[in-house]
């Protein structure tokens, strides 16, 4: 018997609230839930530090598919197992898919109305603010962990590469990690 069961059903039941919440307010797909993830598993609920999520949102950008359905999925199995991850998955994708049903139908059907093509477009700024704050976020992270100098040549690199030479973000974050890796071997992991 784990020691975690008594607690097994408030956690399932904060872990459909989060990922539900998630799932309700990711207008404009995957990228703009990621705030709202963060929000949910590091700073409300505090499952995570910011550290585990940055590392858990650079595998999930190597891996194929939607990247709300990732992240629910990993942090729903690492906090509950399976059952966890099942509950966090039902919950981020049970909203779109009620919204879809219920609202894509009027939309459509209203499409031309100028309030709603307005409504559509107010959205998007809001959703870079949260993007904007997140991206702020991680830059400080880094330029604290790395040190500025180097923080700031790496996001001008991969903002080139990625921008520029549109390499897919899943190589430059993997040749990252083979150089970090292949540099801590022959250093004997000691900085």
């Amino acid at each position: 018997m784990r020691k975690r069961e008594p607690s097994s059903l408030k956690l399932h039941a904060d872990l459909f609230a989060a990922f539900f919440r998630v799932g309700m307010l990711g207008f404009g797909g995957g990228p703009s839930s990621i705030p709202l993830f963060h929000q949910e598993v590091v700073k409300k609920y505090r499952w995570m530090t910011d550290d585990d999520f940055g590392d858990t949102l650079a595998l999930a950008n190597t891996m194929p598919g939607p990247i709300a359905t990732k992240m629910a999925g990993y942090i729903g199995y690492r906090l509950g197992g399976i059952s966890g991850s099942v509950n966090a998955l039902v919950a981020t994708v049970l909203p779109t898919v009620i919204l879809m049903i219920l609202l894509l139908g009027t939309l459509q059907a209203y499409k031309d109305l100028p309030w709603v093509s307005s409504m559509s477009a107010a959205v998007v700024p809001v959703v870079g603010v949260m993007l904007a704050i997140l991206t702020w976020d991680f830059l400080k992270k880094s330029g604290q962990s790395l040190g500025w100098p180097r923080a700031i040549i790496l996001t001008v690199l991969a903002a080139v590469l990625m921008e520029g030479l549109n390499m897919h973000p899943a190589f430059l974050i993997l040749i990252v990690l083979g150089i970090v890796f292949f540099s801590s071997k022959k250093g004997g992991g000691n900085e």
